[in-house]
């Protein structure tokens, strides 16, 4: 399809989703919040008691080995490990542990020491997300023509749109009191919006998928939708917080733009100098490897500080780290193993505290099943549908809505983050929980299904049959020699 035509069709699926959030946002602004809410768990509200260092390592011992068991159990059955991961912290927590034998849920994770726990996590994601940063390579989105951004971009907006029309149904009754409908329902367009990169990235890897023509555009649409998610949810956190804090939104705002503009002008030049020595000592020394962690933890500082977030001053240190493929590799063998094995599980493990299935019951289940509909009804039919009109045909479309409907880590990250500022409450939370793990368990059998293996493989992916995608130019490629 050429690109004339995709302009008609790209503001009729963006600008008009955008429109009627406008009105959404419009009509919502006459609700009221519940007076009275689910009570928090203890974990969110114990006061952090002295450090006994035996407790600790006892919780860190325990959470690791149910992180691997259960996430070998679900590789078992053809499920990433990380989703094993996650439902494994969920099983530590209340969900489980807490009501079979409460007894040794308090002996081993009491209420009062959890912001240790907790402190452990937080580090361990800064640095995944500066991880994350380093694996995204926007410029990948350039391959893949108009298709890509129409999908990308479609893929944000329509579960956007449905996420704050949701926010008229569940404002009224699951809100946190003092929280604005505007602020609610943008956070809820938020996380109905992103897909997880990284659980996507292990996904296709798993199933020897990078290399096909589907992994590429997959891989990179949601490079896009990462960014522009992780973008709007700053955004969301900024005017929260300033609702309550005594800089004004204006303050926070100009001071994000001030420390992108330093980031991108300033030190993304310097940050060539560690590929240089990559280069010349054929490797990352250690030296560098210590100076990429304090960059990162300076600029999570930054971007606390300024009233946003830590997570996302470490996501866009990564993502302006230099982007060839070997020092990629490099910098990720040697930050990923500590980070995912040990310090990650940390964060699913304190996610499953917070998470009590039994908050989930009578009339919160037609509220769970309303939000996992809605979820999948934006992000894969939004997907589908924009891949579809895109020029791509019936399968592959449905395997690209299918693989952008998965949610998982990133989901969680945004959903603690929306749980600390106090914009959802535990019962909110606990929903959305359960809607990011039913749409990422639902990714892998699907895809087998819809598009078996078989058909997606590229032995070679440059000789890989393109007549479906257009070229730069908006014709269509055809097949290699």
């Amino acid at each position: 399809m050429s690109r004339n035509k995709l302009i008609p069709i790209y503001c009729l699926m963006v600008g008009v989703p955008v429109l009627f959030m406008y009105l959404v946002l419009k009509t919502g602004a006459e609700l009221v919040a519940p007076v009275a809410v689910a009570t928090r768990t203890a974990a969110a509200a114990a006061r952090p008691a002295s450090m006994n260092l035996f407790l600790l390592v006892m919780q860190v011992a325990v959470v690791l080995l149910a992180s691997r068991a259960v996430g070998m159990l679900f590789k078992w059955i053809k499920q990433p490990q990380v989703v094993g991961e996650m439902v494994a912290g969920i099983l530590l927590g209340p969900s489980l542990l807490g009501w079979v034998a409460p007894w040794i849920s308090q002996a081993v994770f009491p209420a009062a020491s959890l912001g240790y726990l907790n402190a452990l996590a937080q580090i361990g994601l800064v640095f995944f997300m500066f991880l994350v940063g380093i694996e995204l390579n926007p410029q990948a989105l350039k391959k893949h023509g108009h298709a890509a951004v129409l999908t990308s971009h479609s893929s944000i907006v329509m579960p956007f749109c449905l996420g704050t029309a949701l926010a008229l149904i569940l404002y009224p009754r699951l809100a946190t009191p003092g929280v604005g409908f505007t602020s609610y329902a943008l956070f809820m367009g938020s996380a109905m919006s992103i897909t997880a990169f990284p659980v996507l990235a292990r996904i296709l890897t798993e199933r020897k998928l990078l290399g096909s023509r589907m992994g590429t555009l997959s891989i990179s649409c949601a490079a896009v939708d990462d960014i522009t998610g992780w973008c709007i949810l700053a955004y969301i956190v900024a005017m929260v917080r300033s609702e309550s804090a005594s800089k004004p939104l204006w303050v926070t705002l100009g001071g994000a733009l001030a420390f992108v503009l330093v980031m991108l002008l300033a030190v993304r030049p310097l940050l060539r100098g560690f590929e240089t020595s990559f280069r010349k000592h054929g490797s990352l020394t250690d030296n560098a490897v210590s100076l990429m962690l304090v960059l990162a933890l300076a600029s999570a500082l930054s971007t606390e500080w300024l009233g946003i977030h830590s997570l996302f001053g470490a996501f866009f240190t990564g993502a302006i780290m230099p982007k060839s493929r070997d020092f990629v590799k490099a910098a990720m063998t040697k930050l990923e193993g500590l980070t995912v094995v040990a310090l990650l599980p940390l964060f699913f493990a304190f996610s499953g505290l917070r998470t009590s299935i039994r908050l989930v019951h009578g009339e919160m289940l037609f509220y769970t099943a309303i939000v996992i509909a809605v979820a999948i009804a934006g992000k894969f039919g939004g997907s589908m549908a924009a891949a579809r009109i895109a020029g791509v045909p019936w399968r592959d479309a449905t395997a690209l809505g299918i693989l952008m409907n998965t949610r998982g880590l990133m989901e969680l990250i945004a959903l603690n983050i929306g749980l600390d500022i106090g914009v959802i409450s535990q019962t909110v939370f606990t929903i959305m929980v359960l809607m990011a793990l039913v749409t990422t368990l639902m990714t892998s059998p699907l895809l087998e299904w819809v598009y078996p293996t078989r058909l997606m493989i590229c032995d070679e992916p440059e000789k890989a049959d393109r007549r479906f995608y257009p070229g730069p130019a908006g014709r269509r490629l055809q097949p290699a020699e």
